[in-house]
């Protein structure tokens, strides 16, 4: 049993970097690592559904992770690529391209980005994987409406603040300023907090199961919007580009949502 455990947790780690593989080979042709970015969400949607269709339980919390996870991936997945489409490669990759060197970075990409990011979203999977495994632990308890009640509130953060962002990009009057209104006049980073908030949703589902461990992804997966590829990595770029922004910052809560301060 517990090398059946191991072996389809393992496995999914593989079927993601299929799927990673093959976006790679995609961003060689175009030129543009950056395409790896809306393959994030689809990833975890991927992954899931690889655990729901080859665990061994059948109970109604795996449906619920399988609707809640593909709801989210899915927007996210839409959304990166609606955004991203007909644009050049992302600043960060285009700063990797250019410190590596064009003729080596088509292969070194793979590993910097591609498998990094396999890696991550595979263990970052963790929650999904138990609750899909779980065979013992099926009725709905506690656990199950705070995963539920953590989910609507991230994913309303999440859609509602990319929605309020890009709504205000679209109006050319407010090239330049903070957007301040919304979700975004109690955080600063909305979607980056309903991120974390949907992940919490996901591990509470883990913890319905009495599956400890898994909280790991959800921690992973927080430190990494916090401290590295989100709020560390965004504010730094608007530091640079908006004089406004030292207000906002004074004014606004970080990461957690709060009233402003006067």
């Amino acid at each position: 049993m517990l090398n059946s455990f191991w072996s389809t947790y393992l496995q999914g780690f593989f079927v993601v970097m299929v799927m990673l593989t093959i976006v790679w080979i995609a961003s060689v042709r175009l030129v543009n690592a950056g395409i790896v970015d809306p393959f994030w969400g689809l990833g975890f949607v991927l992954v899931n559904a690889f655990y729901f269709l080859n665990t061994p339980s059948e109970n109604l919390r795996k449906w619920m992770l399988l609707a809640l996870v593909s709801i989210w991936g899915l927007r996210l997945f839409v959304y990166l690529w609606w955004r991203n489409w007909g644009k050049p490669e992302d600043y960060r990759y285009a700063q990797f391209r250019q410190k590596y060197g064009a003729t080596r970075y088509w292969w070194f990409s793979f590993f910097q980005v591609f498998l990094l990011q396999g890696i991550l979203l595979w263990m970052i999977s963790a929650p999904l994987f138990a609750v899909n495994y779980n065979t013992e632990n099926t009725t709905l308890n506690v656990w199950d409406a705070l995963a539920i009640l953590c989910w609507i509130i991230g994913f309303a953060f999440e859609a509602g603040g990319d929605y309020q962002l890009v709504k205000f990009k679209s109006n050319p009057a407010n090239k330049g300023k903070v957007l301040n209104t919304g979700f975004w006049r109690f955080t600063r980073h909305p979607n980056y907090f309903g991120d974390a908030c949907v992940w919490w949703g996901f591990a509470c589902f883990s913890l319905a199961t009495q599956s400890y461990w898994p909280i790991l992804g959800s921690l992973l997966m927080t430190f990494l919007l916090v401290k590295v590829s989100g709020v560390a990595l965004l504010e730094k770029a608007l530091k640079t580009n908006k004089p406004q922004y030292d207000e906002y910052i004074r004014k606004t809560s970080s990461f957690f949502p709060w009233f402003p301060k006067k």
